[in-house]
């Protein structure tokens, strides 16, 4: 696992957009975190470094924003919501998750056993300072 330290929003943006040039289709890059912890800030980042100009918004009623007008398509995913993978059958997230695109997924602790084997893990945690956050990364290796 690895540990950044990220001080500001400038080092989150610059964090997301160099993780973005990284990127392939069927790149997965599940988000954890508590409340208001830098989730949806950092997919603004990677939607940025994909090309996205559309806003980015969190889905959290929607579940899932697609975004098209980018080098690849972004699905943005906001399980806060989910309360079982089941409910995931009805979204089709199988067409997202090994499609053409890049999927990010906020509160993907809540669907890990649906996961693909190669998915990026970022735990955003808050750290000392007020907007200082420490991000742990991992690659997922199964359930």
């Amino acid at each position: 696992m690895k540990e950044i330290q990220i001080k500001n929003q400038l080092e989150t943006e610059n964090f997301g957009l160099a993780l973005a040039d990284k990127l392939v289709p069927g790149s997965v890059v599940a988000l954890t975190g508590d409340l208001g912890a830098g989730k949806t800030t950092l997919t603004k980042a990677i939607a940025k470094g994909l090309g996205i100009q559309s806003m980015v918004t969190s889905p959290t009623f929607l579940i899932i924003q697609e975004y098209k007008d980018g080098r690849l398509p972004l699905y943005h995913f906001d399980l806060y919501r989910i309360n079982d993978e089941d409910e995931m059958d009805e979204l089709g997230y199988e067409e997202y998750f090994y499609g053409d695109g890049v999927c990010v997924l906020e509160w993907a602790d809540r669907i890990k056993g649906l996961l693909p084997e190669n998915t990026l893990w970022i735990h955003i945690k808050y750290g000392n300072e007020e907007n200082e956050r420490i991000y742990k990364i991992d690659k997922y290796t199964g359930n």
